[in-house]
C-alpha cells in the first residue's frame, strides 16, 4: 500500500507531502489543474521514463518519495532478495532525484538502485490503468500471467514446469549422445585401426623405462666389455699367480739362512697373492655379469623403438600409451554400444515428452474452464457500465511449448453485435476501454493482493447511472486493497474512503499545483462543485449530500 507521497520541486509543484490509506483514494479538482502531475510524479519515482520538463522552472534538483508499507508475503521481496535489499519492518521507501544535468539517481532504504530494477519493483508495488495504457492488462504478453492467477492452477504449473525440465533435460542427453557418436562414427576407421595396432603391441606401465634401462646397459657392456675380457686373459693366462708363485717359494727356503731379512717381502707376496686371487673373481664376475645375448640387444631396441614410434604417431608420451589404448577402446565400444545408448535415450525423451503433454494438457483444461468463468464474470459487469452488448472473450490457442504449457492466451472483444471480434485496445472507444479496463480489473483484483492500483480518469465519457456503476466497482475493487482514483466524476468521488482536492493558483508571476485533504463539510463542496460547476447552489449540496449517503 502507497503510504506517502513527498515531492519536491516537480513541475508547479514547490513542496507537497501527501498521505494515503487503504480503500478507495478519490482526487479531484478542476481541468487542467494538474492531477496529472500527480501521477507523473509517482511514476517517476517507481522508475518509468523521466518528462524532460519535470523539473521546475529554475531548479536545478527535484525529489519525489514514495513510502508503501507492504505484508510479509507480497511479492515484491523476492525482487528485493534478488538485488539484495531488503524491506525494514515491512515499510519501502523509494526516493528518485531528478537533476538539472545528469542521469536521475535512485534509492530504496537508502541503497542505491539501478532504474530497470527500480522499474521491476515499481510494477509489482503500483498497477496504473489508463486510457492508454499500453502495460499490463493491455499487453497480450501478460494475459497468459493473469489468467493463471484467476484459474488459481499454481500446483498444476509447479508440474508443467517440472515436467519441462525433465524432457529438456531427457532431449539435452540425447542430443549430446547423438553428438558424441557422430562424431566417434566419423572416426571409427581410425579407431580400429588404432584399437588393433595397440593391443597387438600391447604396451605396459612403466615398460618403456624399464626397456630404455636394459638397452643402455647392453650398449655400455658392448664398450666396456672387451677391455675387461683381456683383463682377465691378462691375469690368467700370463701366468702372474704363478711366478708370484715361484717366487714366494724360493724365498721361503732363504729364509732360513738370512736371519730375518726376507720376512717383510715374503708377506708382501703373501698378501699380494690373496689380492690378485681376489681381483682375479672379481673381474670374473664382472665378466660374466656384462656377457649378454646379442639377440636379447635387438629384441629390446626392436620394442623400445616400436613403443617411441606409437607414442609419436598419437603425440602422447610412451608411458601414456596403456591409458590411450583404454580410452580408444572405449571410445570405440560407445560407438558399439552408442545405438542401444540412443535408443535408451529416445525412449527417456519420449516419456519426458508424454508426461510434458498431460501436464500441459491438463493446464489447457484449466485454463479453458477458467477462461469461460472469466469471460461470463467480465461480461455480466459491462452490462451495468452500459455496455449490455458487448461481450469479453479469452482467446486460447496452441504456441509455442514451454515451462508452462503451450497456451497462447489473449483477451478479446466485440463492441456491437454483428462486429467484429478483436484485441481491446484496437476495438473500443476510449470510454469503452476504461470500462472494459475496470471490468476486468474487478474481476482479476482478488488474484493481486496487496497491489496498489491508479486509475487515470477511467470514467471519462461517462455520467448518470454509468458514473454511478463505476464508482461502486471502483469501492468494490478497494476492499482489502488499496486504489487511487483521478476523477471527474462526482458520483466516483462520492465513493471515495479518503478525498483529495487538487487546485491550481497562481500570484501573476509564479503557478503552483496544491493539493489538500477535504472532508466533512468541504468534501460536501467539493462534489458539489463538481455537480453545479463554479456556484455551488443549496440544490447541489443537497444531491452531493444524497451521492455520498447512497455511497454509505
Amino acid at each position: 500500500m502507497l503510504k506517502a507521497l513527498s515531492i519536491r520541486k516537480i513541475v508547479l509543484i514547490e513542496a507537497l507531502d501527501l498521505g494515503f490509506g487503504p480503500g478507495l483514494n478519490v482526487l479531484t479538482g478542476e481541468t487542467g489543474a494538474g492531477k496529472s502531475i500527480l501521477l507523473d510524479a509517482l511514476g517517476f519515482a517507481l522508475g518509468r521514463k523521466v518528462r524532460r520538463d519535470l523539473l521546475m522552472a529554475g531548479a536545478s534538483e527535484g525529489s519525489v518519495t514514495a513510502e508503501f508499507v507492504v505484508a510479509p508475503d507480497h511479492p515484491v521481496h523476492a525482487l528485493l532478495d534478488e538485488a539484495g535489499l531488503a524491506a525494514g519492518d515491512g515499510e519501502i521507501v523509494i526516493r528518485r532525484l531528478a537533476a538539472e544535468s545528469g542521469p536521475a539517481r535512485a534509492f530504496l532504504n537508502d541503497q542505491r538502485v539501478g532504474a530497470e530494477m527500480l522499474r521491476r519493483i515499481g510494477e509489482v508495488l503500483v498497477e496504473v490503468h489508463g486510457q492508454h495504457d499500453d502495460r499490463g492488462l493491455l499487453d497480450p504478453r501478460a494475459h497468459r500471467g493473469l489468467l493463471d492467477a484467476f484459474a488459481g492452477i499454481e500446483p498444476e504449473l509447479a508440474v508443467a514446469r517440472e515436467c519441462w525440465r525433465g524432457l529438456d533435460a531427457a532431449r539435452r542427453a540425447l542430443d549430446a549422445a547423438r553428438e558424441r557418436l557422430a562424431k566417434a562414427a566419423a572416426d571409427a576407421d581410425f579407431l580400429r585401426h588404432a584399437v588393433a595396432e595397440l593391443e597387438k603391441l600391447a604396451p605396459q606401465p612403466g615398460e618403456e623405462e624399464a626397456l630404455d634401462a636394459e638397452r643402455r646397459l647392453m650398449q655400455a657392456a658392448v664398450r666396456i666389455g672387451e677391455e675387461v675380457a683381456k683383463a682377465a686373459q691378462a691375469l690368467s693366462a700370463e701366468g702372474a699367480e704363478g711366478m708370484m708363485a715361484g717366487a714366494l717359494s724360493r724365498l721361503t727356503h732363504a729364509a732360513a739362512r738370512a736371519e730375518g731379512r726376507l720376512e717383510a717381502p715374503i708377506e708382501a707376496l703373501d698378501r699380494a697373492m690373496v689380492e690378485l686371487g681376489e681381483a682375479q673373481r672379481a673381474v670374473e664376475e664382472a665378466l660374466e655379469a656384462l656377457a649378454f645375448d646379442p639377440r636379447r640387444l635387438e629384441t629390446v631396441e626392436e620394442r623400445l623403438f616400436a613403443i617411441r614410434g606409437l607414442a609419436r604417431k598419437h603425440n602422447v608420451l610412451p608411458a601414456e600409451l596403456p591409458d590411450l589404448a583404454l580410452d580408444l577402446a572405449r571410445r570405440l565400444d560407445e560407438i558399439d554400444a552408442g545405438e542401444e545408448r540412443i535408443a535408451a535415450l529416445e525412449a527417456e525423451a519420449e516419456n519426458a515428452a508424454r508426461a510434458y503433454d498431460a501436464a500441459a494438457a491438463a493446464l489447457t483444461a484449466a485454463r479453458r474452464a477458467a477462461a469461460a468463468r472469466l469471460d461470463a464474470l467480465v461480461t455480466a459487469e459491462l452490462a451495468p457500465l452500459r455496455m449490455e452488448a458487448a461481450r469479453f472473450r479469452t482467446a486460447i490457442s496452441e504456441g509455442r511449448p514451454g515451462p508452462e504449457g503451450s497456451d497462447e492466451v489473449s483477451f478479446t472483444a466485440t463492441i456491437n453485435p454483428g462486429a467484429p471480434e478483436g484485441a481491446i485496445d484496437r476495438i473500443a472507444s476510449g470510454g469503452e476501454l476504461s470500462r472494459f479496463l475496470l471490468a476486468l480489473k474487478v474481476c482479476l483484483a482478488a488474484r493481486a493482493p496487496g497491489l496498489s492500483m491508479v486509475f487515470d480518469e477511467i470514467d471519462r465519457g461517462v455520467g448518470g447511472a454509468t458514473a454511478d456503476a463505476v464508482g461502486r466497482r471502483l469501492a468494490r475493487l478497494a476492499e482489502g486493497a488499496q486504489v487511487l482514483v483521478v476523477t471527474h466524476s462526482p458520483q466516483v468521488a462520492a465513493q471515495g474512503r479518503w478525498h483529495y482536492r487538487i487546485a491550481k493558483s497562481t500570484d501573476g508571476h509564479v503557478t503552483r499545483t496544491d493539493v489538500t485533504p477535504v472532508a466533512a463539510a468541504a468534501r460536501v463542496d467539493e462534489i458539489a462543485r463538481m455537480l453545479a460547476g463554479d456556484v455551488i447552489t443549496p440544490e447541489a449540496r443537497d444531491a452531493a449530500r444524497v451521492l455520498m449517503e447512497k455511497a454509505g
